[in-house]
C-alpha cells in the first residue's frame, strides 16, 4: 500500500494542496482531494481498475499504483490551472 502523494501547486496566487490517498487491496481504489486553505475544494475516488493489473505480484500493483496516482494528480493539476477547480 502506498500511503499518499501530496503536491503544493502554485496558481493565480493560491497554494492548492492536491493530496492523494491509497485506501488499499480492500478497496481496490484511492482517493485524490484538493484543499485551499484546510478547505476541500474536490474530491474524487478512483478505482485500480483505470489502470491496475490486480493478478501482477505485490511489488509490481504498487508501481502500477503510484503511477496511476501521480498520472491522476497531474490531471488534477491541470485542471486547476485551466480554472476547472478553484
Amino acid at each position: 500500500m502506498i500511503a499518499a502523494i501530496n503536491r503544493i501547486l502554485e496558481h493565480d496566487g493560491h497554494q492548492y494542496h492536491v493530496q492523494s490517498e491509497d485506501l488499499g487491496l480492500e478497496e481496490k481504489s484511492f482517493e485524490v482531494r484538493v484543499f485551499l486553505k484546510g478547505t476541500v475544494l474536490w474530491h474524487k475516488r478512483v478505482p485500480y481498475s483505470e489502470g491496475v493489473d490486480l493478478s501482477a505480484p505485490k511489488a509490481e500493483i504498487e508501481e502500477q499504483v503510484h503511477a496511476l496516482m501521480d498520472k491522476t494528480i497531474h490531471t488534477v493539476e491541470a485542471a486547476i490551472a485551466k480554472g476547472k477547480i478553484r
